[in-house]
């Protein structure tokens, strides 16, 4: 369910982390549920869907994110904000179920999303460009409730970071 960061942004973010706080273990099980918070996409017909997402924050909880589950609800979902708006490589290895991947840019628009991801790969799914953040929903979501590339984000810890980011 979850994807992993590619290496070298894994690597970057551990160094932000003191030595002894890190945890750098091949994952074995899911993590517990992360806090959470609202998270609304505003889709280009204006229709506002609701989902809850989990934040990992940590660079351990950002390596294991949604790893081992085996079910994602459909309102629910992960996201990962990225300490510098940079490009998001993602990977599906030890994720059971398909997800659909959102890379949203600073500006709180979608700019990929990746539907459908498959279960187990260990093939990188780019953002194919910078991006802000990198959500998880469950599978199949984006095209069920016609969410597309262009559509809006609002979330308060996604507000916060773009707010860092240009001020």
């Amino acid at each position: 369910m979850n994807s992993r960061l590619a290496l070298p942004a894994l690597l970057f973010l551990l160094g932000s982390v003191p030595a002894t706080a890190q945890d750098v273990s091949e994952p074995t099980h899911a993590q517990p549920k992360l806090s959470t918070q609202p998270l609304t996409i505003i889709s280009h017909g204006g229709v506002r869907h609701q989902f809850t997402v989990e934040l990992a924050r940590t660079p351990r909880e950002q390596q294991v994110g949604l790893m081992f589950r085996t079910s994602i609800p459909a309102s629910s979902g992960m996201l990962f904000i990225w300490p510098t708006v940079q490009e998001s490589a993602m990977w599906m290895e030890n994720c059971p179920v398909p997800e659909d991947m959102l890379f949203v840019g600073p500006d709180g628009v979608i700019r990929s999303i990746a539907e459908d991801t498959v279960p187990e790969s260990l093939a990188q799914i780019s953002s194919g460009g910078p991006v802000r953040a990198t959500i998880e929903l469950q599978g199949g979501i984006t095209a069920k409730l016609d969410i597309r590339v262009g559509d809006r984000i609002e979330n308060k810890a996604f507000d916060q970071a773009t707010q860092t980011q240009q001020g």
